[in-house]
């Protein structure tokens, strides 16, 4: 962790460090002896279901780059456990990350706030409430179905009653609640056609005192900025459909330019950049090829997947573009991490090597044939969140078929 704060990370156009936070998972679904395992939302493997597999979810943070690219600098990685709190390991995991950072000296006192980029699974007030202290402002992606607050109206003198804590509900499907908005800003893009980005200042959610907030003395009021992304078309041919984006400054003095708009969006179409490494760890790197037991042994195996990930970013300006007959030419700071991972290996023949000589051994010889088992392996069953505390199960209950919205947080 420590080597990879020091190498030099990625910046944004405005030379600001942008994270990302995002995960993904091992899935081992015939391990039957491996322990904590979990069951892990997948995407993909029906027509349009979401099956939730056993594996080992694995939380990122990466650094992004800015620009066309697909490379990432992956800076931590950590395995949920269990009945962990996504939340609290995230923020923990941020923490240790940016403070790394600022010992490396790669964050000075006057430089740039870092950006924590997450996708809608991530409870965006959460992350700012408990990265609050650091230089970390949040960026996330919220549902559709949302429903946020405005402040609360100045109070008259002598008005009676209890003082108005919320304002008036801008839901996110009411286009009756929006109003105008503050900052509007249009740009051209080749992918995306036309994007249109539509900026109200100063919108809360409404936290109640329950789950994550129940012990909570008093609660917040977090102010942030709500941005709605339009484009005219996708890459793919699919319907284009609104992206609503929360960032989390965006309070009393703090309220966003039209530039600064422009780049919030845009970094967060780079989040999915780390959608690319997971899928370059898994397809190229071979991070889940290994049919591993515990969890701590495949835990030094992505960390070593994550190394070799690091060596490849580091041999971007030295690598030569060895291409397929049917792609095209591309120059050095271009190369995909595919592409420079072929030309790796003519550097490999000059670098040092740290390790030793392999020494020659043979496998054991492991149990006779035909005599039993005495030690079987111990088995464990997968953890699963459909129980309560007493052990009864949770009643099953009928899926609206015209959900509410979310007025709370």
């Amino acid at each position: 962790r420590r080597a990879l704060a020091g190498v030099p990370v990625p910046r944004a156009a405005d030379g600001r460090i942008v994270l990302a936070a995002d995960v993904t998972s091992w899935l081992r679904p015939e391990a039957h002896t491996s322990p904590e395992r979990m069951l892990c939302h997948t995407y993909g493997r029906g027509k349009d279901q979401h099956i939730m597999i056993p594996g080992w979810p694995y939380s990122f943070v990466a650094a992004l780059e800015t620009g066309r690219t697909s490379w990432t600098a992956p800076l931590d990685m950590i395995r949920l456990a269990p009945g962990a709190d996504l939340a609290v390991v995230t923020a923990a995991q941020v923490r240790d990350v940016v403070t790394r950072l600022i010992d490396a000296g790669q964050w000075r006192v006057g430089d740039l706030d870092m950006w924590l980029v997450v996708d809608a699974g991530y409870d965006a007030a959460r992350l700012a409430w408990l990265l609050r202290d650091l230089p970390v402002q949040v960026l996330a992606r919220m549902r559709s179905d949302r429903v946020l607050r405005r402040p609360a109206p100045v109070r008259l003198p002598g008005t009676p009653g209890r003082p108005l804590r919320h304002g008036r509900e801008f839901g996110f499907a009411d286009p009756a609640s929006w109003g105008e908005p503050d900052v509007t800003t249009t740009t051209q893009t080749r992918l995306y056609g036309t994007a249109t980005a539509r900026a109200w200042y100063r919108l809360h959610p409404k936290l109640t005192r329950r789950a994550a907030w129940a012990d909570c003395p008093v609660l917040p009021i977090l102010h942030g900025t709500v941005i709605r992304l339009d484009v005219t078309r996708l890459p793919s041919g699919a319907t284009a459909k609104p992206v609503w984006l929360w960032w989390s400054r965006g309070g009393p003095g703090h309220d966003p330019d039209p530039v600064t708009v422009d780049l919030l969006w845009q970094a967060f179409l780079r989040r999915f950049d780390i959608e690319h490494m997971f899928r370059l760890f898994k397809q190229t790197l071979g991070w889940t090829t290994p049919r591993l037991r515990t969890p701590q042994a495949a835990d030094r195996w992505t960390w070593l997947t994550i190394a070799a990930y690091t060596q490849l970013r580091l041999a971007r300006p030295l690598a030569v573009d060895l291409r397929r007959p049917w792609e095209q030419p591309a120059p050095p700071e271009r190369l995909t991490p595919a592409r420079v991972r072929r030309g790796f290996r003519h550097l490999r023949t000059n670098l040092a090597c740290p390790a030793s000589a392999p020494k020659p051994a043979r496998p054991g010889p492991g149990r006779p044939p035909g005599r039993r088992n005495d030690q079987p392996t111990r088995r464990y069953d997968v953890h699963t969140a459909t129980t309560g505390e007493a052990g009864k199960p949770k009643p099953k209950t009928k899926k609206s078929t015209n959900p509410r919205r979310h007025h709370t947080g």
